[in-house]
């Protein structure tokens, strides 16, 4: 568990027993129960608090999806060879509004990794405001390496099968890793030609075709104002910070591209081979060649080092070790350990604000807890692709289009208002605020007061 000062008897109790049970019915997806343990530790407090929530069982309810669909996608090569993937979608819980969740194409995808992802994304989407409830989606299919017909074989595949389950009112899926703006086009063109409508079933579509302004930036640069958001509680900013940031797609490509707009200083980005360590700081033109790299031709971050003098490339490492005061992990679950926080801590981080989902470790957590580093999680800091995700339905639903300031000013209104729900809930007594408590328990008040008045559904 996370917690920084360890809780009564009573609460510690109640987690044990809550968790040894909770783990017994989902044995080996460890990547869900550590998803589920740091918020039932969070909220457990409140819920003894609350004996409604106890009578009526509301935390074994949210920690069972109210469905799992797996289903084959079979799809042929440019050879003519066939293939068969697994595919998955985890409708978890709809009390607040339509599911609403990612698909991701990943040889990693499973049913834990779509479980973690669709718990947390109750709760992501609860602290954004909007009337949108929790799911993921995915296969184990790998675009890497794939031709453009091969991909658009495996999505219209895919989508045969997905369209029974998803609607506007029902269950909108959008983007995640390895479903990019490509493939979001080709499930969404065999949406139409199955169902002869034109409606907003996915989100993070081209613009010619009802998507949204700001949508691929979004997730960057929520995660960007919420930095900024904890920094003014210190009094601080990010102008002039030096930071920290892993990974280099959209999230990350689009928090530097922030970071550079605030005056911050981003010095370096990943991928699976390694970090590049930029000590003059990533500026505009790096950006834009980094971009170009990465988004159109697919390099490897390595050549970045090759590109520009000064810079180092660390083969198997990651940025944690880099000085700075600010640390943006983009890149994927689990990627900041305990050893990594201990050198964060070290180095001088002041705020750690996360654009992956779940890139903490719960050791790694409770280090930085402890050690009063302000930790956005990614319940809140990573809040802001679905949240123009919601603005994008709006749109659709009202057949306009906003402009980029339009969506630009929203998203940092909904970031602003996330910090602040989360931190009406993670004030302690000596003035720190805990984000990871904060985020868990604001998420959970609004969908544990609707799934109470429902009754017993």
């Amino acid at each position: 568990m996370i917690s920084a000062t360890g809780g009564p008897p009573r609460v510690e109790e109640f987690v044990r027993e809550f968790m040894n049970r909770f783990i017994a019915r989902n044995a080996g997806q460890t990547e869900f129960h550590q998803a589920v343990g740091e918020v039932v530790e969070s909220v457990a407090p409140f819920v003894l608090a609350h004996p409604e929530y106890l009578e009526s069982r509301i935390l074994e309810r949210l920690t069972e999806p109210d469905r799992l669909i797996l289903f084959r996608v079979t799809w042929q090569d440019d050879a003519g060879h066939v293939h068969v993937n697994r595919a998955w979608r985890v409708q978890f819980n709809n009390s607040i509004g339509p599911y609403k969740g990612g698909m991701r194409f990943h040889p990693s995808v499973s049913s834990s990794i779509l479980k973690f992802l669709g718990f947390e994304q109750v709760f992501k989407n609860s602290l954004t405001g909007l009337p949108m409830g929790g799911a993921k989606g995915g296969s184990d299919f790998d675009p890497k390496g794939k031709s453009d017909r091969e991909v658009m074989r495996f999505c219209h595949a895919l989508m045969t099968e997905l369209q029974r389950y998803i609607g506007e009112d029902v269950d909108v899926p959008a983007g995640d890793i390895g479903v990019g703006q490509r493939e979001i086009s080709f499930l969404f063109g065999q949406y139409k030609r199955l169902n002869n409508r034109f409606a907003g079933i996915l989100t993070g579509k081209g613009l010619s075709f009802g998507g949204s302004l700001i949508r691929k930036e979004a997730t960057g640069y929520g995660c960007v104002y919420f930095m900024e958001r904890m920094l003014e509680t210190k009094s601080e900013s990010v102008e002039g910070k030096t930071c920290a940031v892993s990974g280099s797609g959209n999230v990350a490509l689009y928090a530097i591209e922030k970071l550079i707009d605030m005056g911050a200083r981003p010095v370096t980005a990943s991928d699976s081979e390694g970090f590049i360590h930029d000590p003059a700081g990533i500026d505009r033109d790096k950006l834009e060649w980094l971009k170009q790299l990465k988004e159109v031709e697919r390099g490897r971050i390595r050549l970045y080092a090759e590109q520009f003098p000064g810079v180092a490339f660390h083969r198997g490492e990651r940025p944690w070790g880099v000085p700075a005061q600010l640390a943006f992990p983009c890149a994927t679950q689990n990627e900041l350990d305990e050893r990594d926080a201990r050198r964060l801590i070290d180095n001088g981080v002041i705020a750690v604000a996360e654009g992956a989902n779940m890139p903490c470790t719960l050791a790694a957590t409770g280090m930085l807890l402890r050690a009063r580093v302000a930790v956005g999680t990614a319940k809140a800091a990573n809040a802001g692709g679905v949240a123009v995700s919601g603005l994008e339905q709006s749109q659709n639903a009202l057949r306009i289009s906003w402009s980029a300031e339009e969506v630009d000013r929203r998203l940092q209104d909904i970031m602003t208002n996330i910090h602040a729900r989360a931190a009406q809930y993670g004030y302690e007594d000596d003035g720190y605020i805990n984000y990871v408590r904060g985020a868990n328990i604001g998420g959970f008040v609004k969908v544990a007061e609707a799934m109470l008045a429902y009754g017993v559904v």
